[in-house]
């Protein structure tokens, strides 16, 4: 009896010395995997775009989120910013155009399209800190920025705070806050509705009701038939995108004491502020000319609040001026103040 006990203890005790090894072991594979995932370029999920040819998605871990971007094209790098309620898809038609030039990235903003949904930071400095991290971690470090609606609302700070990574900057179809956007309020519903405290947006808008609501918004336009309506109903189909993006606008109050107390860091570099015939007009350059020494007012004709895609022709032709080599000519008076 005591005999087989001994044993057993023996036995018992070899056993535990292999598990204890094995277990060593594991923590050392988990370890070293770590270590090799933490050394991993940060950029992940490249794949062809099938619906637009030339131009590869990936993301790229940022603080707080992870950001989905298309990318495409050669030459100095040019960071496209879209609007709500919007993805990336605002820029797809001018797209090819600019890659033809410039090293395009598409970003989607932090918690819309395909980025993850950080916990907070919709603030308008918050969110360009993001982007422009995930600018440095694709390897760039001083880029052109052209964005749209909220989008240029970030595009703004980005360039104020860090003037020297910033080239040129173009800013389409909206004043900036607390320089003329809170004017507007009255203009449409959404920028209250938006903006109010959870879960009031939240209980309103259900579901089944993003497409009534999103394509009210669209059809308030000039060429609602040209912007790809149903990809945006499925994009801010989640509740979760939804309150991602009321976000930003619930942010609106900040961003405007924050622009208001940084107005002295007056922007250098040359912007260009579009607005359209049928929306806003120079309403946009004469917002950004309170805070910019070198601002560019250009109405896009023909066209209303969604440019990108209710004009892209004119989009595409200033932009590769504004954005292109000194001392090319505007073809035409409309384009004259996009010239670099």
């Amino acid at each position: 009896m005591f005999r087989r006990t001994s044993v057993f203890r023996r036995a018992s005790r070899s056993v535990y010395a292999a598990l204890a090894a094995v277990v060593v072991l594991l923590a050392a594979v988990v370890l070293l995997a770590g270590s090799a995932a933490s050394a991993e370029p940060p950029v992940a999920d490249r794949s062809e775009s099938g619906d637009l040819p030339g131009f590869s998605h990936g993301t790229v871990a940022v603080e707080g989120t992870t950001l989905h971007y298309v990318r495409g094209g050669s030459g100095p790098p040019l960071v496209l910013l879209h609007g709500w309620p919007e993805t990336w898809r605002a820029w797809a038609k001018i797209m090819p155009s600019l890659a033809q030039d410039h090293t395009v990235i598409a970003f989607d903003l932090p918690g819309l399209g395909d980025s993850t949904i950080p916990a907070g930071g919709y603030d308008k400095v918050t969110t360009a800190k993001r982007i422009r991290e995930g600018v440095h971690k694709l390897g760039f470090s001083q880029v052109s920025l052209l964005a749209h609606d909220v989008g240029s609302l970030v595009a703004y700070p980005y360039a104020r705070d860090y003037p020297t990574e910033v080239v040129r900057m173009a800013a389409l179809a909206t004043p900036l806050s607390g320089f003329g956007l809170e004017e507007l309020y009255g203009v449409s519903f959404h920028l209250g509705l938006n903006q109010a405290a959870a879960p009031v947006p939240e209980r309103l808008i259900d579901n089944d009701d993003v497409s009534t609501y999103l394509g009210f918004l669209f059809s308030n336009t000039r060429y609602p038939d040209r912007i790809d309506q149903a990809a945006y109903f499925q994009a801010y189909a989640s509740p979760a995108r939804r309150t991602a993006g009321y976000g930003y606008y619930r942010a609106f109050a900040g961003d405007a004491a924050d622009n208001r107390a940084n107005a002295d860091k007056r922007l250098r570099m040359p912007v260009l502020a579009m607005g359209a015939e049928f929306s806003f007009g120079l309403v946009v350059a004469n917002s950004f000319r309170q805070v910019g020494d070198d601002v560019r007012g250009v109405v896009a004709p023909d066209s209303g609040h969604w440019i990108a895609e209710e004009n892209t022709a004119f989009l595409s032709a200033c932009a590769k001026l504004f954005f292109g080599p000194q001392g090319v000519p505007a073809p035409s008076p409309e384009l004259a103040n996009c010239v670099a």
